[in-house]
């Protein structure tokens, strides 16, 4: 069997346990793990989010943590154009895509190229969103009680 190159994307913006989780799998998964950190651009255009941490800081971030050999900043919302530049082995996702359409459709497209799927369980307690929200009722309240 030949080198196991794992990639884990995702936006790594207000980065947490969850994400430190899921590098931390999927290293122990692969011989060489690339994190895909979304660009600016892509999170506005596919999710309709405003990053709070610019692209290229995020990347440096990602970049230091023990587990990533390699950061591969996404500027396409398809995954196959990050498979065709960086040929991982294996894709790793939150268990949370799992048997929805956007799982279902990465595996098949991945499948085709020899690449794997694996999920790992979602830090359901802990998420971008969740700390989104409370950040919004945080500025929410101070901006009622500077009125």
């Amino acid at each position: 069997m030949g080198t196991r190159i794992g990639y884990a994307a995702g936006a790594f913006d207000l980065f947490h346990v969850g994400h430190l989780n899921l590098l931390r799998h999927a290293r122990q998964q692969c011989d060489r793990l690339v994190a895909g950190v979304v660009s600016d651009e892509m999170l506005r255009q596919v999710k309709g989010i405003e990053p709070v941490i610019p692209t290229a800081e995020r990347a440096e971030i990602v970049r230091h943590i023990s587990f990533v050999d390699d950061v591969y900043v996404e500027t396409a919302p398809d995954k196959m154009d990050a498979w065709r530049d960086v040929r991982f082995t294996h894709f790793f996702k939150g268990d949370d895509w799992r048997g929805t359409e956007k799982g279902l459709t990465l595996e098949r497209e991945f499948a085709e190229v020899g690449v794997e799927v694996v999920y790992f369980p979602y830090t359901a307690h802990t998420s971008s969103t969740a700390l989104r929200r409370a950040l919004d009722a945080i500025t929410s309240g101070a901006m009622a009680a500077a009125r």
